[in-house]
């Protein structure tokens, strides 16, 4: 079963009480306080497991508790740290506070971790307490309790391009055709129940992740149809792909209306780089030429037969590596160009090494690195 969104409850562990003790040993008279702090509670940490695709391990688990700090013992010995608990979670899991939905963290790539719940610190023992006025310290620390919240998990697949479109449009063909995914294909509405994703192979050495998720009817923002729960599954696409069946008869009215709902859902999503596309190509004929579509002549293919597959698939490859170069959301810490054509931070930063500026009182060095090729013109010139 495909679940996407689940509650936890996060208890980490309580501190170990410190420890009230003193030193009782033959020959040694007034020994001094000797009692020992109280271990630390258990962590409670999320990490990113690969091999998870979805939340239904946590479908039913109501609440993840860590163990509990050991008591501070005698001779200053300290209690041992409770044994912390690790949740793995999906690639694309976003997590909420579950009463205020306020947004705690993001764990979009493998290795990624956060710790959800802190566990309490240990008590202090009484031998922090000896002083040269209190000999005889007769009071330890409390062990702190540890911190509790509930939390929802949302999953958001992650993908390079999202396949778009009405009811019965051909998208879970297109997957089973490029791709090695197998989903549900019926000739009935609402085949696909749940998102899907495939690696589609461009060639021997270029790939892409592509994901199919249900149909979208008008309204489907507002929760009609079943678009509502998945259309947070394309936010995080780089691109878009409508697709149009070739037998509708109004193929403008069919992109409006889901450009509608992107847009009604999320105004960042409507803005990324899209592709329109009719399928279903072999049920036309090879005469029908298809109509203009927002003043450009769209991409036709059948996943039936094979037509036009290469042409698409191409296409998505180029403005695929035109997302590259400019990032929806680029990092200012990314050697990139700005998108107003304008160099980057470190496009910067090397300019003003070219001209000598003076970069402070520890400058980095100044030797510029040139390939073969600049370096035999340059002999050349000398």
């Amino acid at each position: 079963m495909f679940v996407d969104e689940t509650r936890i409850r996060v208890v980490a562990g309580k501190g170990g009480d410190g420890c009230v003790s003193f030193r009782r040993e033959k020959f040694v008279p007034r020994g001094g306080p000797n009692g020992g702090d109280g271990g630390a509670g258990g962590d409670v940490v999320l990490v990113v497991d690969p091999g998870l695709r979805t939340l239904s391990h946590l479908r039913h688990v109501g609440t993840v508790a860590a163990g509990r700090g050991e008591n501070g013992m005698g001779k200053l010995c300290s209690g041992r740290g409770g044994a912390g608990r690790t949740i793995g979670v999906p690639i694309g899991t976003i997590v909420r506070d579950a009463r205020t939905g306020a947004w705690i963290t993001d764990l979009v790539a493998i290795g990624d971790s956060f710790r959800i719940a802190r566990g309490g610190r240990g008590g202090k023992g009484n031998h922090h307490f000896k002083s040269s006025t209190r000999r005889t310290p007769r009071i330890a620390t409390p062990g702190e309790e540890g911190e509790q919240r509930e939390i929802r998990l949302e999953l958001r697949l992650l993908a390079d391009v999202g396949l778009v479109g009405l009811p019965n449009v051909g998208k879970s063909t297109l997957l089973a055709r490029v791709s090695n995914a197998r989903p549900r294909i019926g000739d009935y509405p609402f085949t696909t129940l749940e998102p899907n994703l495939g690696i589609v192979e461009v060639g021997p050495y270029w790939s892409f992740v592509m994901a199919d998720i249900p149909g979208l009817v008008e309204g489907a923002h507002e929760g009609k149809g079943l678009g509502a729960r998945f259309l947070r599954h394309v936010e995080r696409t780089r691109i878009l792909l409508f697709l149009l069946d070739s037998l509708s008869e109004h193929p403008a009215e069919d992109l409006a209306t889901l450009r509608g709902e992107i847009s009604s859902f999320s105004a960042s999503l409507a803005a990324r780089p899209s592709l329109v596309a009719f399928s279903r190509h072999d049920l036309r004929g090879a005469d029908w030429v298809p109509p203009l579509i927002e003043g450009h002549a769209p991409i036709v293919f059948s996943a039936h037969s094979g037509e036009g597959l290469e042409a698409l698939l191409q296409e998505i490859k180029r403005i695929l590596q035109s997302a590259v170069e400019e990032p929806i959301e680029p990092d200012s810490l990314t050697p990139s160009r700005a998108k107003d054509g304008t160099s980057g931070p470190l496009d910067a930063f090397a300019s003003r090494v070219a001209r000598g500026d003076d970069l402070g009182p520890r400058p980095w060095p100044t030797r510029v690195f040139v390939c073969a090729a600049d370096a035999s013109e340059s002999d050349r010139d000398g």
